[in-house]
């Protein structure tokens, strides 16, 4: 058992007194040194050596006055000598070492001052010897017994995931694997944290390793096997004459080391590399985080193929701040030091139940039941702040309630939901010394006899109150997995299908739908509250009318906080990156709805009060948009391209253009320009043959494209559908015309997400539309400037879909249902045609680039972003005088009037203004 904090303070100050005095380092460095870890109480021969010979860089031969490989470098000089001479001596040593006996901090003495270099920290501190008894915090790495503070970004977690990367390959290679390889993984994960962090005496499962098995490797499974059998064991059932390495190991319980099965057979290399991990300092790992970077480097693949996206704690926190703890951090500064207001909340702390139904290697739970213990805390240092100032001891066993039981998970893969066990209980020991060195004495929970509750199982085939009654569980939480609809698995198509059954459209839902919903099954007639990620794609586009009707009017779901589209991104390999949302609901309203926007995706989020939040995440009503035939306002129709089905045999490029019209010239009214949207956004050309009006003579004259019709009729009768088949009896036609007769405004369907405005561009009736793009024949200035607009933007964005995360533009969708202005004036709309000029003038500027150069945010003009802003100017005093200063204010307004407009007795319809048509000087050239 470590010491108090109080007996290790009667210690320094004796070691002080006694060394007081003594000056010549020759005299008595060593014994100094013994006295030194005494203090500690670290059984120095255990772990260090005294002169240690190492080879300078120079190749002089040196000795290093005392070297804990790995952890401390000591150098003791006579009284009064100078120390900096001394750390650079100490420096000198390290060519010698091999990286991981590299140490991570250098001491120096003359007998009556220390001086400490953190080396990772890049810290270092001086202090008289006398003055030891106050600075011991500073040599907590001594014992393990100390507090550490973890941050998102420490490298740390990432080595010490590739230290058991390299371990896990190891192992593989030698031909051990599945089961056994996970198991044996994570008891060898919770040594190295043990021997680091006072569960073990310090460095006890290293120096098992170099001491007690043979360095070929040979014996080093059966060691293995004995070790974890000891752990397993309490101190009464285990054999009388064990060597006192193993006497010594605490009981830890908890079934982590229960499970017998073969183990490998080791190598010296393997063992060697073994070893090698133990020299890593494993108390600075963060397990919130470090056992999804460990489930990634094992495996990618599978990671990447479970669709998950680990989540970095910054992310963690803003789902659980929404759910509950921002509430719970309110109510505990109202208690302020009132005893009975901290007794209550910390009994609401106890009685917290929660459930992650997607909880991989346990980020979510973790950092939860962190929040909660780190809460807990607060209060048990208010209310025993007299006790602990005076010096008393406080039992913290009486008083700590909150314990890991309290989370559940469920989890599809068994190797992370082991893992997530293991997390738990790390998070639980580094709490529990965090408390020990608030209240000056060890709190330690062993043997393990409580543990998260994670459950090996599907989720969405699973009953969660299997896992945990609802009738305790205060909160879901998580970040189910983000596989779109067209990426689902046959397996998750059938999932999907069972759970949504009866649910029109339901086929069209990513798979993290399944969670919302399942959520919301499950919280009928309680109070428990739920706060999910998600891809931001059920909060847009066709998913939102499918999802959200069932939530709404079914299980009469309320969003009670939502954080808005932002860049998802963490610290594990490949750093997966897409666009997230959160959203905190349930069963009952909220007095406060909060939204957090972003005014782009990287930035900060801000935070607002609103009155209610709809599925669209504004401050709303809840008004679902679904595809609509025809506009909501009296604006000209959009229309799709021509669908060619024609195997590719329409189509020329440049050369097969001119081969063909050097060959049969007769041809050149039958070849046309075509566009689709890569050929409209990247000024491509491309030519197809349009074949609409020929005659049969004419055809028969022209063997060669007399020859294309035939392979597109034959490429048509070879499919298996029944409609392109039928198409093979018009083999000239494409197989969808659907061309405009006049002048038309060409739509992209898809556009880059980093795009701030879709491009839009007029072109004559000459030009061939392809299916990848929609005209609106006969558009004026005037509307393409709304289009064109920030305003409508926002509306895209928000409404379309998206395909991977590109816009996908749909007329049903986005065009039939967008607002346009009511109450504009004649003058308004002569600034938004002049406006519109502006910006073709302004494209017409760089003839030479193409649209998807000039609308990139990194080189679009100054004279096309001022053009866009008069654009946006003067659309935005048709719908109002008053600016709209965010993204999110113009979706208010935009929503507002989209209610306003399809309410049967309010509505009044929208006339967009005839104005002249586009003239051919407006139409680009082709």
């Amino acid at each position: 058992m470590a010491l108090s904090l109080t007996e290790l303070k009667d210690r320094a100050i004796r070691f002080a007194q006694e060394w007081q005095g003594e000056t010549d380092e020759r005299a008595g460095a060593q014994s100094f040194w013994i006295d030194f870890f005494h203090v500690f109480d670290v059984k120095r021969r255990r772990v260090a050596s005294f002169e240690v010979p190492i080879k300078k860089a120079d190749g002089r031969q040196g000795f290093v006055d005392l070297l804990w490989k790995g952890t401390l470098l000591v150098e003791h000089k006579s009284k009064g000598k100078d120390l900096d001479k001394a750390v650079q001596q100490a420096r000198d040593y390290f060519p010698g070492l091999k990286d991981h006996e590299l140490p991570k901090y250098i001491l120096v003495s003359d007998f009556a001052r220390f001086r400490l270099y953190d080396l990772d920290e890049g810290t270092d501190y001086s202090f008289p010897l006398e003055e030891l008894h106050q600075n011991l915090h500073l040599f907590s790495f001594l014992t393990g017994y100390q507090k550490r503070e973890y941050k998102a970004e420490d490298p740390a977690n990432i080595k010490a995931a590739e230290l058991m990367g390299e371990l896990h390959d190891a192992l593989l290679r030698g031909g051990y694997q599945g089961h056994k390889l996970e198991v044996l993984l994570v008891r060898i994960l919770f040594c190295l944290f043990a021997e680091d962090t006072a569960i073990f005496e310090k460095d006890a499962f290293r120096i098992f390793l170099e001491e007690h098995t043979r360095e070929d490797g040979s014996d080093v499974g059966a060691q293995l096997a004995q070790w974890f059998s000891v752990l397993d064991k309490a101190a009464d059932q285990r054999q009388r004459h064990l060597p006192a390495h193993l006497q010594v190991l605490p009981y830890v319980n908890g079934s982590l080391f229960t499970e017998f099965f073969e183990f490998p057979a080791f190598d010296a290399a393997l063992r060697e590399q073994l070893i090698r991990c133990t020299y890593f300092d494993w108390s600075r790992i963060s397990p919130a985080i470090f056992g999804s970077l460990f489930q990634s480097v094992t495996d990618p693949v599978k990671r990447r193929n479970l669709g998950a996206h680990y989540t970095s704690e910054t992310n963690i926190l803003k789902v659980i701040q929404g759910l509950f703890l921002d509430e719970l951090r309110q109510e505990l500064a109202q208690a302020g030091q009132n005893r009975q207001k901290l007794d209550q909340l910390h009994r609401r702390l106890e009685k917290t139940r929660f459930l992650d139904p997607s909880c991989g290697c346990g980020n979510f739970l973790v950092v939860t039941y962190r929040e909660l213990r780190l809460l807990e805390q607060e209060i048990l240092e208010r209310q025993f702040a007299a006790q602990v100032a005076t010096g008393q001891t406080v039992d913290l066993a009486l008083y700590a309630r909150v314990q890991v039981d309290q989370a559940y998970g469920i989890e599809v893969e068994e190797f992370p939901a082991r893992i997530a066990e293991v997390a738990m209980w790390l998070m639980d020991h580094q709490l529990n010394l965090r408390l020990s060195e608030a209240f000056g004495n060890l709190y330690l929970r062993l043997p393990l006899t409580r543990t998260a509750r994670i459950v090996h199982g599907n989720a969405l085939t699973t009953d969660w109150e299997t896992v945990a009654p609802k009738g305790e569980l205060s909160y879901i939480l998580g970040n189910p997995p983000f596989i779109g609809y067209h990426l689902q698995t046959r397996e998750q198509k059938a999932e999907m299908a069972t759970l949504f059954a009866g649910v029109k459209g339901a086929g069209l839902l990513d798979y993290v739908s399944a969670w919302f919903y399942k959520a919301a099954q499950y919280m009928q007639d309680t109070r428990i509250r739920t706060a999910l990620v998600s891809t931001n794609s059920i909060v847009q586009g066709e998913q939102v009318g499918i999802l959200w009707n069932e939530l709404f009017t079914r299980y009469q779901t309320k969003i009670h906080f939502a954080h808005r589209t932002f860049k998802w991104n963490n610290e594990a390999r490949g750093n997966a990156q897409v666009y997230c949302v959160i959203v905190g609901f349930g069963p009952e309203d909220t007095p406060k709805h909060i939204i957090h926007d972003y005014d782009t995706p990287r930035a900060e989020p801000m935070q607002r009060q609103v009155s209610r939040i709809n599925s669209y995440l504004i401050e709303a009503d809840n008004v679902l948009i679904s595809g609509r035939t025809k506009p909501l306002c009296q604006v000209p129709e959009m229309v799709n391209g021509n669908k060619p089905v024609d195997g590719g045999f329409f189509f020329l490029s440049d050369q097969e253009k001119e081969e063909l019209l050097e060959k049969e010239p007769h041809a050149q009214p039958y070849v046309k320009p075509f566009l689709g949207a890569q050929e409209f956004l990247r000024s491509q050309n491309r030519w197809c043959l349009w074949l609409n009006d020929i005659a049969p003579s004419v055809l028969k004259s022209l063997p060669l494209v007399a020859e294309r019709v035939n392979e597109v009729r034959a490429f048509r009768l070879a499919s298996t559908k029944g409609d392109t088949v039928r198409m093979a009896q018009f083999p000239t036609l494409f197989g969808q015309t659907r061309q405009p007769q006049s002048n038309y405004l060409l739509i992209p369907r898809h556009s880059s997400e980093n795009r701030r405005f879709v491009p839009f561009g007029f072109f004559s009736a000459d030009v061939i539309l392809g299916d990848s793009c929609m005209s609106i024949p006969n558009a004026t200035p005037y509307l393409f400037g709304i289009l064109s607009s920030t305003m409508h933007m926002a509306w895209m964005r928000q409404v379309c879909g998206r395909i991977k995360s590109d816009f996908r533009y749909s007329g049903t969708l986005v065009y039939n249902n967008y607002p346009f202005p009511v109450s504009h004036t004649p003058k308004q709309v002569a600034a938004v045609e002049a406006a519109a000029q502006l910006v073709l003038a302004a494209r017409e500027q760089f003839p030479a680039e193409s649209l998807a150069t000039l609308y990139d945010p990194l080189t679009m003009p100054p004279v096309l972003v001022k053009a866009h802003q008069q654009l946006d100017q003067a659309v935005d005093q048709c719908y109002r005088a008053a600016a709209f200063p965010t993204e999110l204010s113009r979706l208010e307004y935009l929503f507002g009037e989209y209610r306003r407009l399809t309410e049967p007795v309010l509505g009044e319809a929208t006339v967009v203004p005839k104005t002249k048509r586009t003239t051919k000087a407006q139409v680009q050239p082709t």
